[in-house]
């Protein structure tokens, strides 16, 4: 008896949201959706307000017209460059914002072989550079990255992939960026311990201190570590607005985001 009655609360919530959730066809009605996660509860219309019993996040009403419009943005693509050695929340931060916020993140390095992070996280690469098809945001992460500044096989990849609306690195990720002379006159930052060391490998940048994050337009770089948590949920503000960013913040438990913390140098979106 007490087995079937866990089993009964378990189901419950599940339960719920499926006698609430309804086939919707009239693109004008409002309902309650889930916002983006990538899941498929994005596609799901629910008539009464709470959490999505699948993802968990906070239910958003709108009309599916709204919603549908949204699905564009939500299918941005992401590719994460990883190199063997990357620092794990250098990356694991930005992740998991950019996949709360519904966008498509993948794996790219310069093989397709394993890579294991910091001694510890075995990493599996979807693609090498290779075969890495076009990405709306391109990102580089600290953790050996003097591995793939000095390859000039990653340099040349990366100065050929001239398509991505937004170049984002985060901690020491950026010296990749700059070797590709993506960061040349522009405004910048890195890991603290490392901005020294940038200004002299791109001495026509600006290097800044005591920033989280410093937005060029279409290229951001972050400080170091968790400040990568806070240049992404700058740049899902910048693309699908603050409420879109505040959610994921709150979904991930993330309180210490303060958007002034970075600079914002160039305020427009992609190119």
């Amino acid at each position: 008896m007490k087995t079937l009655w866990s089993i009964a609360l378990f189901l419950a919530p599940l339960l719920t949201g499926a006698i609430k959730a309804h086939a919707q066809t009239d693109t004008t009605t409002m309902a309650y959706y889930c916002p983006f996660c990538g899941n498929d509860c994005d596609k799901i219309a629910y008539t009464q307000p709470g959490k999505c019993p699948h993802c968990g996040m906070d239910l958003v009403l709108e009309s599916r017209a709204s919603h549908e419009k949204k699905d564009t943005v939500q299918r941005l693509k992401v590719l994460f460059y990883l190199q063997d050695g990357v620092e794990v929340l250098d990356f694991a931060g930005p992740m998991e914002v950019f996949s709360y916020a519904g966008f498509d993140v993948k794996v790219v390095s310069r093989t397709k072989d394993p890579i294991v992070s910091q001694g510890i996280l075995k990493i599996i690469p979807d693609y090498s550079i290779d075969d890495a098809p076009a990405a709306d945001i391109l990102a580089f992460f600290g953790g050996n990255a003097g591995a793939a500044a000095s390859d000039s096989l990653v340099i040349r990849w990366l100065q050929g992939m001239t398509t991505p609306d937004y170049y984002f690195s985060v901690c020491t990720g950026a010296f990749i960026m700059g070797k590709a002379g993506l960061l040349d006159n522009l405004m910048v930052t890195t890991f603290h311990e490392s901005l020294d060391h940038l200004q002299q490998a791109v001495p026509s940048a600006k290097v800044l201190r005591g920033v989280r994050f410093v937005d060029n337009g279409r290229v951001i770089t972050t400080a170091g570590i968790s400040a990568g948590i806070d240049g992404a949920l700058h740049l899902v503000e910048k693309i699908r607005g603050r409420d879109a960013a505040e959610q994921v913040a709150a979904y991930m438990e993330y309180d210490k985001w303060v958007p002034n913390q970075g600079l914002v140098v160039n305020s427009s979106g992609a190119k």
